[in-house]
């Protein structure tokens, strides 16, 4: 589990590709101050499990899964990444819960500077989702814990603060960029709850599903 906490950008030093699976090394420096085999590192938001790493730089393996659901695809040599080390039991938890597992990748729409702010501007790919975004909640881009701004029925808008956006890659992102979104996982299990019903989702066979008065009556809550 993570914090959304960006803790160093890291550069790709190397990327093998074979087919719709990759090996990344990556130079980093905090992030291996007590790495070992096995550990998970957030790079952009993605989850990564270590299988390889020296005083400079660390590899992991992305599988095809990976490759299709996040942005990682689209990186080259020299790409600057988000990296995030796995939290600990006794750490800080400064941003929200982040699992490090992607749920679409999102375009930026715009940038606008707004005083001492950057404002961006999101459109999720998958736009079925967008019930998962609540004004002032938190939300997840490149492995960054926000705040959701504001909302409408395709886009959603988060400021950023300067010491974000000089530590992290927004600070190189523009209008046309993709990042990798997570949704808050509160809202995600809560939806799958409610929409649950007898061994299969009713929701997925167009039945509908939610929190509803014939669900509350049925279920003796009223």
């Amino acid at each position: 589990m993570f914090t959304g906490i960006v803790e160093e950008v890291g550069r790709m030093r190397r990327i093998a590709k074979q087919g719709q699976s990759m090996v990344l090394t990556i130079e980093a420096a905090k992030v291996l101050e007590d790495v070992g085999l096995g550990d998970s590192i957030s790079v952009n938001g993605v989850c990564l499990t270590v299988v390889q790493f020296d005083g400079a730089s660390f590899t992991v393996d992305v599988m095809p899964e990976t490759f299709r659901k996040t942005t990682l695809s689209q990186l080259q040599p020299g790409s600057r990444v988000n990296l995030e080390r796995a939290m600990p039991a006794n750490g800080r938890f400064g941003g929200h819960i982040v699992q490090g597992h992607v749920d679409t990748p999102g375009r930026i729409v715009s940038r606008q500077p707004e005083e001492n702010a950057v404002v961006f501007r999101i459109e999720p790919t998958g736009l079925s989702d967008m019930k998962y975004v609540i004004p002032h909640g938190s939300i997840t881009l490149d492995g960054i814990s926000l705040t959701v701004v504001s909302v409408d029925e395709r886009t959603f808008t988060v400021s950023i603060i300067p010491h974000t956006l000089a530590q992290t890659v927004l600070q190189h992102k523009q209008p046309g960029d993709t990042v990798n979104i997570e949704y808050d996982l509160l809202g995600k299990y809560i939806d799958r709850l409610l929409s649950f019903r007898g061994g299969a989702a009713e929701g997925a066979a167009g039945r509908g599903g939610g929190l509803t008065m014939e669900f509350l009556s049925k279920h003796g809550f009223m």
